[in-house]
């Protein structure tokens, strides 16, 4: 079987890499917007994880004229009203308190600081969109992975709050977790397996 000539939206170096270890190449030809130096990105407007994933899937699409998924994904702490949310890469230039993964990490902790362990409570949600070659979005897929945010971080694994994400029941961070073992539960990691679902029932893989 000819395999699906696929373009992951992203310039998320570890989201890359994320796919890269889950997508594996039996079904899928793929690669990521780290080979288009240069392109125009477009802008995430949505107010939603959906809405953004479907602008990045369909703008994408377009541009290129191949399939294409468009993730976004991030996360949501109940004791600040779920947020970071859809702002969660940019959460601390959002403040003014710098920008990256450690500006991010630094401002949550520092807003969370008088909230109990019991309260900090909080989940990574994804939501993947799949795009036709002229731009119409066919299938999203969205899951999550419950957890806690840890007072202090955790784990060299990951990226972006992973060090202080706490999945209880494993006694670990998604830093701390092995990259198989991570997939196996994560937001991402099922988000995926129920788009690659949808794509097989309905005969593009």
């Amino acid at each position: 079987m000819k395999r699906l000539d696929v373009l992951v939206a992203t310039c998320n170096s570890g989201k890359a890499r994320e796919f890269r270890e889950m997508l594996g190449e039996d079904q899928l030809a793929w690669s990521d917007l780290s080979r288009h130096v240069g392109v125009q990105t477009v802008e995430e407007t949505g107010k939603t994880f959906r809405a953004n994933a479907c602008i990045k899937a369909a703008w994408y699409a377009s541009l290129f004229k191949r399939w294409t998924i468009g993730d976004d994904s991030g996360l949501e702490v109940d004791a600040i009203g779920g947020s970071p949310g859809v702002y969660s890469a940019r959460w601390a230039q959002r403040h003014d308190a710098g920008q990256g993964d450690v500006a991010n990490n630094q401002l949550l902790l520092k807003q969370l600081e008088a909230v109990a362990d019991a309260e900090r409570t909080a989940r990574f949600v994804c939501v993947l969109a799949l795009a036709d070659p002229d731009g119409h979005v066919i299938l999203t897929a969205r899951d999550t992975v419950e957890g806690r945010i840890l007072r202090r971080e955790r784990g060299g694994n990951g990226f972006g709050y992973d060090p202080l994400f706490m999945i209880d029941a494993l006694g670990k961070t998604t830093a701390e977790l092995e990259p198989g073992v991570k997939h196996a539960i994560s937001h991402r990691g099922k988000a995926l397996r129920h788009l690659k679902s949808m794509m097989e029932r309905i005969g593009i893989l």
